[in-house]
């Protein structure tokens, strides 16, 4: 028997990779996955989802192909002009689920960027999604109407980062505090079976090599109970 109310998607793995060549030489590598869902009921919340993916890939394949590719093509003839080593621009987009079931679907793309110099670059972006309505799950829709879910949320962070900060002070940067609010995002999160895991970028909390930086924090601790349709 079919599910009526989408608890949860089938997913396809998509996968668009391609060498970007002046004449013979490859002056930049493309790979990016993205996900293909199929749900058993309401083909529109299907097509509404799977549009958005889609979109976001055609965004990304238009910059890569025009501005990067140009970008690559410019470093690529200084290069040679100055008779120094070529390096390949490198580009990845890669994507990850972190929930999908109980009627919700959550998943991260993280984007690589290598345009040559000491290392390359990663940004993570994010969707939440309803399987039954296609809609859009924001971070203030999991708390209460007019709850202060930003301060709720920040107080979990800070607690979380001071603990890591006397464990290990080279985790971040020494006003970490300070950037946590500062550079805090609603719309950076994703949703697990337990917990929201609210990230921040490269460089915004913290050195490169700590990478993006990931605060999982409990339904339970934000007074919350299961959610999705159970």
């Amino acid at each position: 028997m079919k599910n009526p109310i989408n608890n949860k998607a089938e997913i396809i793995d998509r996968n668009i990779k391609k060498e970007f060549k002046h004449g013979e030489i490859i002056i930049m590598n493309l790979d990016i996955s993205y996900p293909e869902i199929r749900l058993d009921q309401k083909p529109a919340v299907q097509n509404y989802i799977n549009n958005a993916y889609r979109y976001t890939i055609s965004k990304f394949y238009k910059y890569v192909s025009t501005k990067l590719f140009n970008d690559a093509m410019n470093y690529y003839q200084d290069t040679i002009k100055n008779d120094f080593p070529f390096h390949a621009y490198d580009v990845v987009m890669k994507y990850t689920v972190t929930l999908n079931d109980n009627c919700l679907l959550s998943t991260y793309f993280d984007r690589y960027e290598y345009t040559g110099g000491a290392h390359g670059n990663t940004t993570r972006f994010s969707d939440n999604w309803d399987l039954r309505t296609s809609y859009h799950i924001k971070m203030k829709d999991l708390f209460k109407r007019g709850e202060n879910y930003r301060r709720l949320v920040l107080a979990q962070i800070l607690k979380q980062a001071d603990i890591n900060y006397k464990e290990n002070s080279y985790l971040y940067f020494e006003n970490y505090r300070e950037l946590i609010v500062k550079n805090f995002n609603p719309g950076s999160f994703n949703l697990t079976p337990t917990e929201i895991a609210v990230y921040y970028q490269q460089y915004d909390i913290a050195p490169y090599v700590t990478g993006i930086v990931v605060f999982d924090i409990s339904y339970e601790s934000l007074g919350r109970g299961n959610l999705g349709c159970v």
